[in-house]
Parts: structure tokens; sequence; C-alpha cells
């Protein structure tokens, strides 16, 4: 359901399959049961999680050896291993690899499993737990007291949300916390905005775990990586000398459960006892040493033996399917590309001060500070507007042209943005300005990217030339194209700010605007205003 809708913008992952066969039949991929009351063993095509395979191998070997005897069902596994957001879109997809069981790292992936015609059904709710936690060297866990406090006072390296449950689940802890600590939605998006924008601008998003604990656990690193209990323990396996600790945030965590799921597309009775079998057969004692040994947990989410992990944990509440519908569509957004103009007004009523710095340079800082929230992929430009200050008495002057954030154009925009003056007895020609900058942007329009007009101003139109605000309203929406978007964003400062006029202004575009009557609010309004995209 909530990847379905935005899967057009997800990377499909690469996998290896790793096929073994496990029943009565004899062959080269067999396991001679020896028992003749299982000649003809139901067939039954498995995928799971990469990491949980080695268990299940040994399960369904055992649960084959059983085959005919004591009421035990006759089955023969070919099992494969596979990313569980792979397998979930070739089930949605209606591919002809679906299997008939399936074992996903979460039951998160399981409504986008849904192929419109067969809603796929969990047999057994989970054969093993490994809690969320997060990873990195000691020094940088300064302030463990929350999840967003966690990952904003270090670097994180978040495995993309899109596809992996580690990455999804840390947005929906950051999200189900709020239960706990009232978070505001400004102080999260604090966190996650830049992180998307940052994220989402890789060519190919993290999905290997070991190689980000790796980097993790370089002298002088301040990353961490939210990772499954399981990997981080046998990370440490491999690399005895890791100088790597696990935590858990105060407020809790959310765990990875690994249900077995009917998937099959007919004989789906045949494949649920299949999967009850298979389960019990994961959950008796005989698997428990094993189980504990891979470095998972049972279903209760007990402590691993040895000390080893992060002990005991307190689970924060599960998350609604809409609460992930929803975290996981704005994450989509928030990490897609920029294509964007900054308009900055530089009007004579940005010389008054409020406290001990004028709005010009209050809004400059807010600009500057806002381009570290951009990574270097995205696209920015600048122009300045008041009235008449352009070629041929245009109310705007283009200063710098749209381009990728390279050092170069970061450092463009930064020096044309600290030599801005209000210009004396200028006027705000706010809504010829407006209309400009659409057609700009639409001339140069980014396919692959939001477009935007990022439109800073502490006034509203005083052009006695230009048109009524019914008229730039009707005009900018003869401009919208719903294939092409190009959104105004208004960031309106001070007591002056007409929120009404710049609302109908971003409305027509399908935009948004925002109003920080105090100076101090105007980081946060910038921040609301990139999560409006």
């Amino acid at each position: 359901m909530y990847i379905t809708a935005v899967g057009i913008l997800v990377l499909t992952l690469g996998a290896v399959f790793v096929v073994r066969s496990f029943g009565s039949s004899s062959g080269a991929d067999g396991f001679l049961g020896g028992n003749k009351a299982c000649d003809d063993p139901t067939q039954i095509q498995l995928a799971t999680t990469p990491e949980m395979q080695p268990s299940i191998d040994a399960a369904a070997k055992a649960l084959t050896a059983k085959g005919g005897k004591d009421g035990n069902p006759c089955l023969q596994f070919t099992i494969s291993a596979a990313p569980s957001a792979q397998v979930a879109r070739d089930v949605a997809h209606g591919s002809d690899t679906r299997p008939d069981l399936w074992i996903p790292d979460s039951s998160l992936w399981v409504a986008q499993a849904d192929d419109g015609q067969t809603v796929p059904n969990i047999a057994v709710a989970s054969i093993a737990t490994s809690p969320l936690v997060l990873v990195g060297r000691r020094t940088n866990f300064a302030d463990t007291s929350s999840w967003l406090r966690s990952l904003s006072g270090a670097s994180p390296a978040l495995l993309d949300p899109l596809n992996t449950s580690p990455g999804a689940l840390t947005l929906l802890s950051v999200q189900m916390e709020r239960q706990k600590t009232s978070a505001s939605d400004t102080q999260v998006s604090q966190v996650i905005v830049p992180l998307a924008q940052r994220l989402g601008s890789m060519a190919k998003p993290y999905t290997d775990v070991n190689a980000l604990l790796g980097r993790a656990d370089q002298d002088g690193s301040t990353t961490v990586v939210p990772a499954s209990e399981q990997s981080f323990v046998k990370y440490q396996d491999a690399h005895p000398d890791a100088q790597l600790k696990a935590i858990q945030p105060a407020t809790g965590t959310l765990a990875l459960d690994y249900p077995i799921v009917v998937t099959a597309k007919s004989d789906t009775d045949q494949a649920d006892q299949a999967a009850k079998a298979l389960g019990s057969e994961l959950m008796s004692d005989a698997s428990a040493q094993a189980r504990d040994q891979a470095g998972f947990r049972d279903t209760a989410l007990s402590a691993l033996s040895g000390g080893r992990g992060v002990g005991d944990v307190s689970q924060l509440t599960k998350p609604t399917s809409e609460a992930i519908d929803t975290t996981l569509q704005n994450w989509t957004r928030l990490s897609l590309s920029t294509h964007s103009l900054a308009v900055v007004d530089v009007s004579g009523s940005m010389a008054e001060k409020v406290g001990a710095k004028t709005r010009m340079q209050l809004t400059v800082e807010a600009a500057t500070s806002g381009l570290d929230l951009f990574p270097d992929s995205a696209k920015l430009g600048l122009w300045t507007f008041s009235t008449q200050i352009g070629p041929d008495k245009a109310d705007y002057k283009q200063l710098v042209p749209i381009a990728p954030l390279s050092k170069v154009q970061r450092a463009k925009i930064v020096g044309q943005l600290k030599i801005q003056q209000p210009i004396a007895g200028g006027g705000t020609g706010l809504y010829d300005t407006a209309i400009a900058a659409v057609r700009q942007v639409r001339q140069q329009y980014d396919q692959s990217a939001v477009n935007t007009i990022l439109l800073f101003t502490d006034g509203k139109n005083d052009d006695p030339g230009s048109p009524t605000l019914a008229q730039a309203v009707r005009t900018l929406q003869g401009l919208q194209d719903p294939s092409r978007p190009v959104r105004i964003i208004a960031l309106g400062m001070g007591p002056e700010a007409n929120a009404d006029e710049l609302s109908a202004l971003a409305q027509a575009t399908g935009g948004q605007a925002y109003v920080a009557r105090n100076p101090g609010d105007l980081k946060g309004v910038f921040i609301d205003a990139l999560q409006s995209r």
C-alpha cells in the first residue's frame, strides 16, 4: 500500500538468489528423507530475507525428516533468499518468481505485496525478533534520551527507508516516540529534512549495513547507523576488534518481527498448513539455541545470551498502517532533488530593524543557513526584487542563474546575498515578480526534481503599475501544468507581511505560504517551507 504509492521513485535492488531444496525426493539438490510415507510431498516455494536463511534451511531439513511421522505433514521446501522489499514488489507485480511462503524481516512489507487480487495472509505472526538499535563509536552518543536527539547529535547514515526495514523503522521510531517526547513538527523536520535531502541526492541509497558499520568503526568517525541488533552482533562476531557500541534510546524502540506470510496464488490452505508446521519447528526448543547464536531474539524480545547486544529493551507503540504510509510518503517527497529559484525582497522596508538587526540581515541569515539543508545535487538560483530594479524597469533582478549547488555556486549565492542592501524608497513589486519567477522556472523545468520558487518578503505588493491580486492569481493559475508543476513557497517575515496575499499567490500554484512574525522563527519557517514541497 504505502510503498506502492511511491514505487516509481524506488530504486530496484539487485539480488543474488541462493536456492536450496529440502524434501523426500531424491536428486542433486534434494535431501533424502527416507520415509516412504512421503513419496509425494507437498512442494513449497519459500522466499526469506537473507540473514534468516541458515535458520530456515535447518528448520526445513528437520521438518522434512519428520514428514509422515507423528502427524507431521509431508513437505519439500525450495528456499530462496532475497531482500524483503524485492519479494514484496515481485508478489505485487505478479512475477513468475512469486513464492508460496515468504519470511520478510518485517511485517511492514506485507501490505506492499498485495497484487489487488490475493491479499497476503500472515500465517505465523513472528518466528524471531531483532530490535532496532543505534550503532556507533562511544563518543557519538552524548544524548541518548530519544531517537531524535541521538540522530541530531551525530552524522546518521540511514539505510534506504524505501527498501530496508531498519531505514523505515528509524523514521517510524522518530514519529512514534513523539507520544512520549511531545517533539514538535519543526523539531522533527530540522533532523529529517536535511537527512532526506542528503540521502535523496545519492545515486544509490545505502542498502549494505556491514559497509555502513565499517564506516562507523573508523577512527574519528561521527557516523551512527540505525541497524538491527542481529546485524550488529554478527558484525561484532566478524570484527572482534571493532570499537562500536549499540544503544537503545531511552524512549524505546521498534523491532523486526519476521512473520511467515502466505503468498501462494492457489492452494493457500496447503501453504498455510506448511507455514504453521515450519513456524512450530522454528520456535521449538531445538531451534532456540541456534536462533540465539545467530543473533536473533525470541518472539518475546528476550535479551540475547552472553551479554550480547543491548540487553533488555522497551518497545515503542507499533505504528498503524496509516502512520507507515504517511511517514514513508513524506520521506519520498522530501528526498526528491530540488530545482529552485530563491527570490529575495530588497524593498525599502527591509531596512527596518528587528532588535539589533534589520529585516534584510535576518532574511539573508535565514537564506544562507538554509543553503546547508540542500545537497550538492540540488539546483538553486537567486533573484532580488523591489520595483523597477532590473533591465527594462523590471521589478526583479537576476543575480545567479539556477545551477547545481557546487562549491562555486554556493559561494556565488552567499556572496550575492551578503552584499544586498535595501533600496531606499523601493516598493514591493510582489505580483509581477511572482509571475516572472514562475515563468523562469518553467522554462528550465527539471522533470526529475521538485520545481519551486522560494519567495522571501516582509510586506505586501505596493507597486502601482502591477496587476491586481485577482489578476495575478488568474495568471499564475493559467501558467500551471499538472504534469509539470512549479510551486511558490512564500516566506513572509514581520508584522507587515500579508499572509492572505501570500497564501493566494502560493495556492494559485499549489504551494504554501508561511509567515514568521518573530525573527527567531525564521529558521523553523524555512524548514516548514521545505517540508511543504
